[in-house]
């Protein structure tokens, strides 16, 4: 089997997974890291640890193409990562969990609690557990703070190594060539320094993620048999073993250690919830052709090949929904829905279905009914404003988006698409303000003052807009000039 290249600038932000690399340290050099100096006992602090992790963030969702913008995929890997996280010795930074569209075997940790996970792997466990066993891995990194544990005890060696990586990094945007050339010579003199104490960090984070599984009541067991298999798996890989082996030290060592851990604890049968069955449904529904997968599901189902039969039916109509296929879609939901108790994701299928084959009143009424059961479920927002928007229920869509936005003021999609209602109602100036604070979430602040500046020249405003956006304006100002103090 074989796994395909990482794109160039997803290779340097993926360089942060556990092993410290000097690509780990180049990040930090771009985002205007502050000095470390040569001391072995400089810390970074858990905010700086933050604005890091939330700067590479934003360059995964601007430029890196297997970023998976998927709030249901997202949702489901957030719930699960907050529960986890909920029973871990979290230092109160918090986490976030992203999707990435790769089929490689792999998870990573990154500075400030974000954590990505490849659809690869999400595909490759056998049961929730398993992926609650890596996460739990994960979220251990974070919780011990390796990465930056592992930046102070290399500091001796880093400061070349920043400079040099801060090329490649720069270079990568433009030209992977020479971000490659540059890559390879600054890690040639660290790489050995730092696997002595990489090792340690997995067995740390081998012993406090077992704790947080234990604790927040998925099969312990889990771990160990995940981590075998994929130690098994590298007598057929060979040199294309799985990602997550190569990033994440895995020996017989470790691996026995796990299993000594299990003993005295009772096996455990956790049951897999619907909604990893139905994600899992989705990511393989979004494989191949949709000819391909609507083929794929049909055959699984007429061959009572799986384990639940609804997640394969709403497989199945994800599939007919990438052909355009609304009517198949609407009546391979209709089989599942279990009245009105269906979860967000078929809700949400089920409405784009019934409005995209025509029914617009009952697409919407299914939106509403869905919200009122499920008020949080980010993705179920989302669809209803753009349905709202699309179909130019404009005023409905102005009151449902400026609501949610008020409720979730830190959500940048929300903001762009009360822009776009602002745009088509001609609310020139409360279209840019918007965009302002959606580019500012981003990270743009540059992009997000020039936007305030544009709102106040657009006319049109009444006193309090003009209020808001000038204040808005003096707070970005402000902020631009503190960082440029940092820098």
């Amino acid at each position: 089997m074989r796994f395909p290249f990482l794109s160039a600038p997803f290779l340097l932000v993926s360089a942060l997974i556990l092993g410290v690399s000097d690509m780990a340290r180049a990040q930090t050099v771009d985002i205007h890291l502050p000095e470390l100096g040569d001391s072995a006992s400089a810390t970074l602090s858990m905010q700086t640890e933050k604005k890091i992790g939330q700067e590479i963030m934003n360059e995964i969702r601007a430029q890196e193409p297997t970023y998976l913008d998927d709030p249901e995929v997202e949702a489901y890997l957030n719930q699960l990562g907050n529960r986890l996280a909920a029973a871990s010795p979290d230092l109160g930074i918090g986490f976030y969990f992203f999707p990435l569209e790769d089929p490689m075997i792999n998870a990573f940790a990154m500075f400030g609690g974000y954590i990505g996970v490849n659809s690869g792997l999400i595909l490759a466990v056998q049961n929730e557990s398993e992926l609650a066993g890596v996460l739990a891995h994960e979220v251990s990194h974070v919780t011990q703070r390796h990465l930056a544990r592992g930046i102070v005890r290399q500091n001796q060696i880093s400061t070349a190594s920043l400079l040099a990586m801060a090329v490649a990094i720069l270079a990568a945007r433009s030209n992977s060539d020479v971000a490659g050339a540059a890559m390879a010579g600054a890690s040639a003199g660290a790489t050995q320094a730092q696997l002595g104490f990489t090792r340690d960090f997995e067995r740390e984070a081998d012993r406090i993620g077992f704790q947080t599984l234990e604790k927040a009541g998925f099969d312990v067991r889990s771990m160990s048999a995940f981590f075998a298999r994929l130690q098994r798996a590298t007598r057929i890989y060979e040199n294309n073993a799985p990602v997550y082996l190569r990033t994440h030290p895995l020996n017989v060592e470790r691996i026995s250690d796990m299993q000594n851990r299990e003993q005295g604890h009772p096996y455990k049968q956790v049951p897999d919830s619907l909604e990893f069955q139905l994600v899992r449904a989705r990511l393989q529904a979004m494989r191949g052709t949709p000819a391909e997968a609507v083929a794929h599901f049909k055959t699984l189902l007429a061959e009572q090949k799986t384990l639940n039969v609804a997640a394969t039916q709403y497989g199945l109509a994800v599939a007919e929904a990438r052909q355009k296929d609304w009517q198949a879609a609407e009546n391979t939901l209709a089989g599942i829905r279990q009245g009105k108790n269906a979860p967000p994701m078929i809700e949400r299928l089920y409405a784009e279905a019934r409005i995209k084959r025509g029914d617009l009143a009952g697409g919407l009424a299914i939106f509403r009914d869905a919200l009122n059961r499920y008020p949080n479920a980010i993705a179920l927002v989302y669809a209803y404003g753009e349905a709202l928007l699309e179909n130019h229920r404009l005023d409905d869509a102005q009151i449902f988006l400026d609501q949610s936005v008020r409720k979730n003021s830190a959500d940048a999609r929300l903001y762009k698409l009360q822009a776009e209602t602002c745009a088509a109602r001609g609310k020139t100036g409360q279209q840019h303000k918007a965009l302002a604070e959606a580019y500012a979430l981003e990270g743009r602040l540059a992009a997000a003052i020039e936007q305030l500046e544009l709102a106040q020249k657009s006319g049109g405003n009444d006193f309090y807009t003009n209020s808001a956006i000038e204040a808005r304006l003096r707070q970005f100002k402000r902020k631009q000039q503190e960082e440029a103090r940092q820098r």
